[in-house]
């Protein structure tokens, strides 16, 4: 079996990392994450785009730490509020944001939109860059729903419990971990990123 260089991904929330290395690991691709390297601190995320966020993730960690890097970035886009939360996903509700915060907020600026409008969108975009910091691939996937009124079920993170597969009937707060991997943003993200992965893991 090949043995491929280890990939330090450029996030230090312990549900994301577990997320990925599920993914990755039946490729047998070792993921460790940038909270290993004390010394490295972190990445401002300041890009107005999911991409140019992961891009600078992605670069920063792989010169700091002399790694190949995995950097994402991911949020939601809600419909009737033109796109928000979008990029400001993580802090919606202020420099002190949590996930309840973060929902709270949600809740009021969709009361009274009709279930009809509601319409929303997971988005992901993971950038790898070599040792070096260079950009070496880029990928974006997304997965549609929409929000509910109230929360549903207590898996996942973020705003999953608000989060509705149409075609389940389910939030992803609600849906079992395993198929929540095989249909969110994340995992059809790295559905498509892995070929090209395994790729230039292997050159290298």
């Amino acid at each position: 079996m090949t043995q491929f260089p280890t990939v330090v991904l450029a996030s230090r929330n312990a549900k994301k990392i577990g997320e990925m290395r599920d993914l990755l690991e039946p490729y047998g691709i070792p993921l460790i994450s940038v909270s290993d390297f004390s010394d490295v601190g972190e990445v401002v995320e300041d890009g107005d785009t999911f991409q140019s966020n992961a891009e600078k993730k992605a670069r920063e960690v792989a010169q700091a730490t002399s790694h190949w890097a995995i950097g994402e970035d991911s949020g939601l886009r809600v419909d009737a509020l033109k796109g928000a939360p979008g990029v400001y996903s993580a802090r919606y509700s202020g420099p002190d944001a949590t996930d309840e915060k973060n929902n709270a907020k949600l809740m009021i600026e969709l009361n009274g939109v009709p279930d009809n409008q509601r319409g929303a969108e997971y988005v992901c975009h993971v950038a790898v860059a070599d040792p070096s910091g260079d950009i070496q691939l880029n990928i974006e996937a997304i997965c549609r729903g929409r929000i509910t009124e109230q929360a549903f079920g207590s898996n996942g993170f973020g705003y999953d419990p608000y989060f509705q597969i149409r075609e389940y009937h389910q939030t992803f707060g609600q849906l079992p971990p395993i198929v929540k991997r095989q249909l969110s943003h994340r995992a059809r993200a790295f559905n498509h990123l892995i070929p090209g992965l395994l790729k230039i893991l292997t050159a290298s």
